[in-house]
């Protein structure tokens, strides 16, 4: 029988053997467990052992077949197993199967990184938002889980007769999610209400794919001291810092929650709120991790979570982090081909860090207009602010009047005429770059 709680499941300190359906689409990954390894070792698992079974579609009732579970049950008999990991997310009539002639708890690809996610979270938000993920996980699941109990008898206590356990179990699960998603609307107001305040500041977004490197580039770039471990989602909450760039520029950068290949649609709902940094930024840099086999494979799994979030087609910056870690860069010209804005880094050893700079200081430029600005030359207070928050190109004096041209962005042209309230006799004038 299947454990109700199954979503309390640890895979800490367990011995796995992981499993995979190869389909067709799939053949040309040289390494088939490379990412499932790395998710079940952070998660601290001990991988013992592994299977893999080509088909052109998973089997609906044992996910492998039979005869490959029967071959499982031998492997995880002989190095002692007392967990198998999917890469798939499977239905509760799957790991019921397998789970029956394995003799041993199976656990999804899902449920594995809802496992690592709360582990690490830390804030308050981070645990409302992992709660949330895995009660949603767990709802349609309920059927299956409590289809062996029989209906229960009417009494006091119960709303009426012959009503079943899963339906007392649905109401609990539904009333619980609307409680946590009230709790999260709460903090995503709070956090609109700290982005309304940063709408005239420019928001850089850290992306990538999860332990690219993103964290060490924002500690190198702004000193933000977030957590860096060589872990998969070592980061579960945005951090926000300034970042100096030259002649007095300055932006605000936000570290993000890494992505995976096959993000679970649930988390990405559920993380919504950590996620509208990204949705709010104005440019995005995308950190590769050059030193990986799969690079390319992950740049693609990045660009998917991206458009889900309606966020492809934002001016991005790609990064290729941890030159450090490779001997061969040739594969960063062939993808300077097709990115010609690509920056070679190692936030590690702060190489090409200046350069990645100059190179958002230049797609600010590209989203940028140019702003004729006329006031009083004793105004002192308001050109040294204007200094402050614009790129400026040119000051001239005529008279007692300072004309200057600015190249602002949106936010920094709504800051501007924010300022003109304060100083009476200013005019702004928009002209073409």
């Amino acid at each position: 029988m299947t454990d109700p709680k199954r979503i309390e499941l640890s895979v800490k300190a367990e011995r796995a053997v992981l499993i995979k359906v190869i389909r067709d689409a799939e053949q040309h990954d040289e390494d088939p467990f490379l990412e499932l390894e790395k998710l079940s070792t952070t998660a601290g698992a001990k991988i013992v052992g592994s299977l893999t079974q080509k088909r052109l579609k998973l089997d609906p009732v044992y996910y492998i077949g039979k005869g490959k579970v029967n071959e499982l049950a031998d492997i995880c008999a002989e190095t002692k197993a007392n967990i198998i990991i999917c890469d798939h997310d499977l239905n509760p009539t799957q790991v019921r199967n397998i789970e029956k002639i394995t003799d041993v708890n199976v656990i999804d690809r899902s449920e594995l990184i809802l496992d690592i996610f709360a582990t690490h979270a830390r804030t308050k938000q981070a645990k409302l938002q992992v709660e949330l993920a895995q009660s949603e996980y767990m709802l349609p699941r309920l059927k299956h889980l409590w289809g062996h109990l029989e209906r229960i008898e009417g009494g006091i206590g119960t709303r009426g007769p012959g009503e079943k356990q899963l339906e007392i179990d649905r109401r609990l699960a539904a009333k619980k999610i609307a409680d946590l998603k009230k709790k999260l609307a709460k903090i995503e107001k709070s956090k609109q209400l700290e982005l309304e305040s940063r709408k005239d500041f420019i928001k850089v977004s850290l992306v990538g794919y999860t332990n690219a490197g993103k964290s060490t580039l924002m500690n190198a770039l702004t000193g933000a001291g977030v957590l860096v471990e060589n872990k998969l989602f070592a980061t579960l909450d945005t951090k926000t810092k300034a970042l100096e760039l030259c002649k007095g520029k300055q932006v605000l950068l936000s570290d993000t929650v890494g992505f995976i290949r096959k993000l679970p649609h649930h988390l990405v709902s559920s993380f919504n709120a950590t996620l509208e940094e990204t949705k709010h930024a104005d440019i995005l840099i995308h950190v590769i991790d050059f030193s990986s086999s799969y690079f390319m494979e992950q740049i693609v799994s990045v660009d998917r979570v991206l458009k889900k979030l309606e966020c492809d087609e934002k001016p991005t910056i790609m990064v290729l982090n941890k030159a450090d870690a490779v001997n061969d860069l040739s594969p960063a010209a062939i993808l300077r081909k097709k990115h010609p804005d690509c920056v070679t880094i190692s936030a590690h050893t702060g190489e090409g860090l200046d350069k990645l700079k100059e190179m958002i200081i230049t797609f600010l430029d590209r989203n940028s207009k140019d702003v004729e600005l006329i006031c009083n030359s004793d105004q002192g207070k308001f050109i040294s602010k204007i200094f402050e928050t614009s790129n400026v190109l040119s000051k001239t004096f005529e008279e007692n009047r300072v004309h200057m041209i600015l190249r602002v962005t949106q936010g920094q042209l709504n800051k501007l005429y924010k300022l003109r309230r304060e100083f009476p006799n200013t005019e702004i004038i928009i002209t073409e770059n």
